[in-house]
């Protein structure tokens, strides 16, 4: 069974809670609200089912989690067109 070594990096499952909800960014909040449901005996299927996720996508998460800690599940943007954001436009002057 696949599980979170979360003692490893010398974290607690409540603090994988608390990095869920100080993350800014979703992508982030979601990984480590996902790691701390497994933490709690979640498997990665039941998890992955509840939010939507590819079960091995989830499976990922804890993977990069075990072998390179909190750092390795922070969402990077990696390319791409950029978000799309409201700006705003010169007027003319006629």
């Amino acid at each position: 069974m696949l599980r979170v070594d979360y003692d490893r990096w010398g974290q607690r499952p409540d603090e994988l809670r608390a990095l869920a909800v100080s993350s800014s960014h979703e992508r982030t909040r979601e990984r480590f609200l996902a790691l701390y449901e497994m933490s709690s005996g979640t498997s990665a299927t039941g998890v992955a089912a509840r939010i939507g996720r590819h079960p091995q996508s989830v499976m990922q998460w804890v993977h990069a989690y075990n072998s390179s800690g909190p750092s390795a599940v922070v969402y990077r943007r990696t390319g791409g067109r950029p978000p799309f954001a409201w700006r705003s436009r010169p007027h003319s002057a006629a």
